[in-house]
C-alpha cells in the first residue's frame, strides 16, 4: 500500500513535467495588415500565457474571408473581430463572447466602431446627397466601421443603395490605401473606420488639411470625428470546442487586465469588460436585409427565376452569344494550329538550308583536295586522248585491241571523276531525311577517301579499328555522312591547328559492332576539347576563326534523327586528344542504347 501510495505521489509531481501546454490560436481581424497585427496583439497573448496556466495562445491574423476560413477548418479556437463579423460567424458555429474591449481612446468607450466619409478638402462634395454616381473605396463589404454603418445611414436616409454610387472599390486591408486613392483623385470619396484619418495624420502618412469629413460629428468625450451612428467595439469571441473552465479563466484573465498593463498599452485598448448587447448591430442588419440564417440556394434561384422572367430571353441571348464565342475560339485554335505547323515546317526547311550551308563551307575547307582528286583523271583523260590522235595523225598502227584497252582506261578515269562530284553533290543536294539500309564501313571509307588530300597534307594517318561482327544499320545515308565528315575534319582542323607538334599525328576510327548497337569513335590526339561539351555542340558556337558554329550542332541534331546517341569527351589516357563517339541502333532493333 505504501508502494502504491508513493507512485501517485511520484505521478503527481511529474505529471506538470510531462504535460505540453495547450497550443491555442486567436484569430484577429488585421485592419493594417498582418504584421501590424502581430506586433499589437503579441503582448496580449503572452499575458494570458502568464494568467492561464498550460496554454500557449499565438496570434493569427487576417482578413475577414481569412478569418472566416480558419474558423471553419478548426485553426483558430478564438477570434478578436468586430461585431458585424460575429453575428456572421455565430449563423455558421456556434460562438460565445467573452469580453467587449474598452477602448483606450473616447475614455474607454464600449460602442466605438463607425464610419468615417472622407473626401479631398478642395473637393465640391459637403454631403452624401453630393456623391451620387460617384466612384467610392470601402476596405471591405463585411467591414462594419469600413462599410456597413455608412450603407445603414443612406437607408435612413432613404438613398437606394444598391445604385447610389457609380463603382464602390473595395481595396481589403490595410487601410492606408484608402485615403492615399482619395488624394491621388483616383476615387471622390473613401468610407473608413473611426479614427482611421487620425491615426494616419499621427503617423505623418497624410495631411489633415489635404481632407474633409463629411456629416462630421463628434460625441462627447470621444476623440474623432465620426459620420454615422457608433456601434458596439470588438469583442474576444470562443468557439464551442473551447473547454468551459478555460474559458472561465481566459475572461477572468482579461477582465482583471490592467489598463497600465503593457499589453493593453501595445493592443491601444484600456481593458475589457462583460460583453454588451448586440441589438444595435443586429437592428442594422435587418434594415439592410442581412439574412442572419442560411439560405437555401436553390430557392433562392427559382426566386429569382419566377421574379424576372423578362431576364429569361437575355439568358438565351448570353447563352447564343456565349456557344458562338466558343465556335469562334476553335476556328481560331484551328488556324492557330496549320500557322504553326507551316512554321514548323519553314523551320524544318531552314535547318536543311543550315546543314547545306555547313556542308559547303567543308567542301570550300577541303577544295584544293577535291579538285587534285578531279584534276588526277582529268589529266590522265587528256593524256590518253592526246597520244590517240597523235598516233592516228601519223598514221601509226591502231588496231582493235589497242584502241579498246585504250578507251577503257579513259573510261576508268572518267568514271572515278564522276564518284568525285557524285559526293560533293550527295552532300549539297541533301533534301527530307530517307531512311535505307547502310553499310557505316563503307560510309567511313567514303568520308576518308573525301578528306584523303587533307589528311596528307598534314600528315596525318588514319586507322581503323574494328570489333564484332559488322552489320547494317537503318539511316539517312547523306546525312550520317555529313556527320562523319564533320567529325573527322574538326579532328583534323585540332590537330593541325594545336600550339604544340604533334611527332605521329593520327586519327583512328574505331567501330563496335555489339549485339543491338553500333559505337563509332573518332578519336584523335590533338590538343582536347577547348571548352565544354554543351557548349561546342550549341548553335553557332565556334572556336574556329572562320567558323560557321553549326558543324557539331547539326551532327547532334542528325544523330537525334536517327534516334542515337552523341557524345564529346577529352582522352582519359595519357594522351591528349578528344573522343567523338555516335552511338546507333541495329536495322530493326527496338532496343534502348547503352551509352
Amino acid at each position: 500500500m505504501l508502494r502504491i501510495l508513493l507512485c501517485f505521489i511520484a505521478i503527481s509531481f511529474l505529471s506538470p513535467v510531462w504535460a505540453k501546454p495547450q497550443e491555442l490560436y486567436v484569430g484577429v481581424l488585421a485592419n493594417w495588415g498582418d504584421q501590424q497585427a502581430i506586433a499589437r496583439w503579441t503582448p496580449m497573448m503572452d499575458y494570458l500565457n502568464e494568467q492561464v496556466p498550460d496554454t500557449r495562445f499565438h496570434v493569427y491574423p487576417g482578413n475577414f474571408e481569412a478569418l472566416n476560413a480558419a474558423m471553419e477548418s478548426g485553426k483558430i479556437q478564438f477570434i478578436i473581430t468586430n461585431p458585424g463579423q460575429y453575428l456572421y460567424l455565430s449563423n455558421q458555429f456556434p460562438l460565445s463572447w467573452l469580453a467587449t474591449m474598452r477602448s483606450r481612446r473616447h475614455n474607454g468607450a464600449t460602442s466605438a466602431i463607425g464610419s468615417a466619409i472622407i473626401v479631398r478638402a478642395d473637393s465640391d462634395y459637403r454631403t452624401l446627397y453630393d456623391l451620387k454616381q460617384k466612384t467610392i473605396a470601402a476596405s471591405d463589404p463585411h467591414a462594419l466601421g469600413g462599410y456597413q454603418a455608412t450603407i445603414g445611414l443612406m437607408h435612413k436616409l432613404g438613398m437606394d443603395t444598391k445604385n447610389y454610387f457609380k463603382e464602390i472599390k473595395f481595396l481589403g486591408f490595410p487601410l492606408d490605401p484608402l485615403l492615399y486613392q482619395v488624394r491621388d483623385g483616383n476615387v471622390d470619396a473613401a468610407i473608413t473606420p473611426l479614427c482611421t484619418f487620425e491615426d494616419m495624420v499621427e503617423r505623418g502618412l497624410i495631411k489633415a488639411d489635404e481632407f474633409r469629413i463629411l456629416n462630421p460629428s463628434r460625441p462627447k468625450g470621444f476623440d474623432c470625428q465620426c459620420s454615422t451612428n457608433l456601434y458596439p467595439n470588438w469583442s474576444f469571441a470562443a468557439n464551442e470546442s473551447v473547454d468551459i473552465e478555460l474559458s472561465k479563466h481566459i475572461t477572468q484573465a482579461l477582465m482583471d487586465l490592467p489598463s497600465d498593463h503593457p499589453a493593453a498599452i501595445q493592443a491601444k485598448l484600456k481593458g475589457w469588460t462583460s460583453p454588451i448587447s448586440q441589438l444595435a448591430v443586429i437592428q442594422l442588419f435587418s434594415e439592410l436585409h442581412v439574412e442572419a440564417s442560411e439560405v437555401n440556394r436553390w430557392d433562392t434561384l427559382l426566386k429569382w427565376l419566377n421574379d424576372n422572367r423578362h431576364w429569361g430571353g437575355l439568358a438565351v441571348l448570353l447563352f447564343i452569344v456565349a456557344t458562338v464565342y466558343h465556335l469562334w475560339i476553335e476556328y481560331r485554335f484551328h488556324q492557330k494550329s496549320e500557322s504553326l505547323i507551316e512554321s514548323e515546317r519553314q523551320l524544318k526547311q531552314q535547318e536543311l538550308a543550315l546543314e547545306k550551308l555547313q556542308s559547303a563551307a567543308i567542301i570550300g575547307e577541303i577544295g584544293a583536295g577535291l579538285a587534285h582528286e578531279i584534276n588526277q583523271p582529268i589529266a590522265a583523260i587528256t593524256s590518253y586522248s592526246e597520244g590517240a590522235i597523235m598516233r592516228l595523225e601519223n598514221n601509226q598502227p591502231f588496231d582493235e585491241q589497242s584502241a579498246k584497252a585504250l578507251l577503257t582506261k579513259i573510261h576508268q578515269q572518267s568514271t572515278r571523276a564522276g564518284e568525285v562530284v557524285h559526293r560533293i553533290r550527295g552532300l549539297l543536294k541533301r533534301k527530307e531525311a530517307v531512311m535505307v539500309d547502310v553499310n557505316i564501313l563503307s560510309l567511313v571509307d567514303e568520308s576518308v577517301s573525301l578528306l584523303k588530300i587533307e589528311l596528307a597534307r598534314h600528315d596525318i594517318s588514319v586507322e581503323n579499328n574494328i570489333k564484332g561482327e559488322p552489320f547494317f544499320i537503318t539511316a539517312d545515308r547523306v546525312g550520317l555522312l555529313q556527320v562523319l565528315i564533320n567529325l573527322i575534319k574538326n579532328s583534323i582542323d585540332a590537330i593541325s591547328d594545336s600550339a604544340e607538334v604533334v611527332k605521329r599525328a593520327k586519327i583512328v576510327i574505331a567501330m563496335d559492332f555489339k549485339e543491338h548497337q553500333v559505337d563509332v569513335s573518332i578519336i584523335d590526339n590533338g590538343p582536347g576539347l577547348p571548352e565544354t561539351s554543351d557548349a561546342l555542340m550549341a548553335t553557332f558556337y565556334t572556336t574556329k576563326e572562320n567558323g560557321l558554329g553549326l558543324g557539331l550542332a547539326i551532327c547532334n541534331e542528325v544523330i537525334k534523327e536517327h534516334e542515337g546517341a552523341f557524345s564529346l569527351n577529352n582522352r582519359q589516357d595519357i594522351q591528349s586528344g578528344c573522343i567523338a563517339k555516335i552511338s546507333l541502333k541495329k536495322r530493326g532493333s527496338q532496343q534502348k542504347l547503352i551509352v
